[in-house]
Parts: C-alpha cells; sequence; structure tokens
C-alpha cells in the first residue's frame, strides 16, 4: 500500500491535514494595504511552489478566497471547508480561520471594506466563483483603474455574488467523548480502526459514538469518515496522484469502493475531477 512521507502533525485546531516537511507555514494570512480613499475591493494572487499553511488569524476586512489548480482547505471553528477551482469562500470580518493550499497553486483573495460592502453573509459561506465573477476580481487587481472604471467593475460583483447550493463542508463534532476519532482522523484519514476498536479505547459504548456523531455532525461515524476523505483527496488528486495511490492512500483496500464513496459526496468520479492523473 502506498504511503505518503510521515510529515509531522500540524498544530491542534490548525484546519490542516498532516504538515508535511516541505510546507510553509505562515502565521497570519495577508492583509490588505488600505488608507484614505482606498477602494471598496482589494483583489490580489500568488503563485506558490510547496504547500503554503496559515496558523489560525483573522482579518479586519470581508475575505473572499479561491484558487486554480489546487485545492485550499480551511477550517472554521467547527467546520472544514475545501475549496477547489470553480468555488470561493467568503470569510466574514473578525472571523478566526485558517487553512492549507496545495503545492503548484495560484491562490486568489479579495478584500472588501465592511462599512462600503452592500452584500452580507454572516457566517463563512461557499460562493459560485462563475466565469463573470473570475473576470471581474482579475480586473479589480490592476493598479491603473480610474476611480470610475474601479466602481462600476465593484458594483458588478455584488450583484454576482452567489452562494453554493452544494458547499463542501465536514462539521467537526465538538463532543469530548468522540473529539479523540475525529482528531484521530483529521490527522491521518487512513486510521481504519472501526466503531469496536473506539469504543474499547475510549470507554464508550458503540451505540453512544454512533449517536454523538449524528447528533453533532448529521452524519454516522461511517458517513462522516468518508466525507473526511473525499476532502483530502480532492488534495491528494490536486497534488497529481492517481486514482489508485488516492485510494491507497486513504486507506481503501479497493479503488471501487473509495470511487464510489467519493460519487457519493461529489457527484462524479475522482477520474473526472480535473486535476486527477491519469
Amino acid at each position: 500500500m502506498a504511503r505518503r512521507p510521515s510529515p509531522s502533525p500540524a498544530p491542534g485546531g490548525s484546519g490542516s491535514w498532516r504538515r508535511e516537511p516541505s510546507t510553509e507555514v505562515r502565521r497570519t494570512g495577508r492583509m490588505p494595504v488600505v488608507g484614505d480613499g482606498s477602494p471598496v475591493v482589494l483583489a490580489e494572487s500568488e503563485g506558490v511552489t510547496a504547500p503554503l499553511e496559515w496558523e489560525p488569524h483573522a482579518h479586519e476586512y470581508h475575505e473572499l478566497v479561491w484558487i486554480t489548480g489546487g485545492t485550499l482547505t480551511t477550517r472554521v471553528g467547527d467546520r472544514v471547508f475545501t475549496v477547489s477551482e470553480g468555488a470561493a469562500l467568503w470569510l466574514p470580518a473578525g472571523q478566526v480561520h485558517s487553512g492549507r493550499l496545495t503545492a503548484g497553486s495560484e491562490f486568489f483573495d479579495a478584500f472588501f471594506e465592511p462599512e462600503r460592502t452592500p452584500v452580507r453573509f454572516d457566517e463563512p459561506t461557499a460562493i459560485v466563483l462563475s466565469p463573470v465573477l473570475a473576470s471581474l476580481l482579475e480586473y479589480l487587481q490592476r493598479t491603473d483603474l480610474d476611480a470610475g472604471a474601479r466602481a462600476r467593475a465593484e458594483a458588478v460583483v455584488f450583484d454576482v455574488l452567489e452562494t453554493s447550493e452544494r458547499p463542501l463542508v465536514l462539521r467537526v463534532p465538538g463532543d469530548p467523548r468522540i473529539d479523540p476519532i475525529a482528531e484521530a482522523l483529521l490527522a491521518d484519514p487512513a486510521d481504519g480502526r472501526g466503531l469496536e476498536e473506539w469504543s474499547r479505547a475510549l470507554g464508550v459504548s458503540e451505540r453512544t459514538i454512533t449517536r454523538a456523531f449524528r447528533s453533532t455532525t448529521g452524519l454516522s461515524f461511517v458517513q462522516w469518515k468518508q466525507s473526511l476523505r473525499v476532502h483530502l483527496a480532492l488534495s491528494l488528486l490536486a497534488e497529481g496522484h492517481d486514482v489508485q495511490t488516492t485510494s491507497e492512500l486513504l486507506g481503501y483496500a479497493q479503488s471501487s469502493t473509495f470511487i464510489e464513496a467519493f460519487r457519493r459526496v461529489m457527484g462524479t468520479t475522482p477520474g473526472a475531477y480535473p486535476h486527477a492523473a491519469s
């Protein structure tokens, strides 16, 4: 069975999977350069060659993040969001979050001045990154726009912001009876222990574990583990792993089982995912 190199564990609550030795770690995210008369929307981008991880931080501005050529995994409180191409994530001003970007990605973000932003998302919100929105935000990266051109583009951005009907988000239990299970799987989604083994290890009944997962996440233990593995599968596929290797790295005995689990969550097979290796 294929195994990834043994990276050191990410800090507790960082929202990342296991940290690879080549990972660049930043204590805070980028902050916009603002001043009197600054624009409402400040957009920028950055290419990364190695995995990039941000420790928990917050911004005074609303932030919209998206990527090309990879995936971004963000942890916000008890939720883990995975952002892949065609999607973006809105993070309200003041919202503490952390994240991990796969190597070889292009990372984009746009900061929105709260007092002058007419749209309001009070919670982290998945946004559809339509071609129109992507083009407008790329246009707003320019530094040669006059005030009128910028204001017109910003107004259209607000008009085309659309929430996603199918966000890829996983809720972390937040229940001390089962948190050790969740954190162990976040650190190593290939951990193959089942209900019986976890029951013995934690000294709680299998029924208690099942009911706790259902009440806190809306999913059974098995469904939650499968969903978690799909989140990581997106990163592995983006890093260039083929479907068979990705299946093995996630602890599946048969690739067909992985393909079916992926299809149930994503609505398509991993082989059809844009970054899957042939």
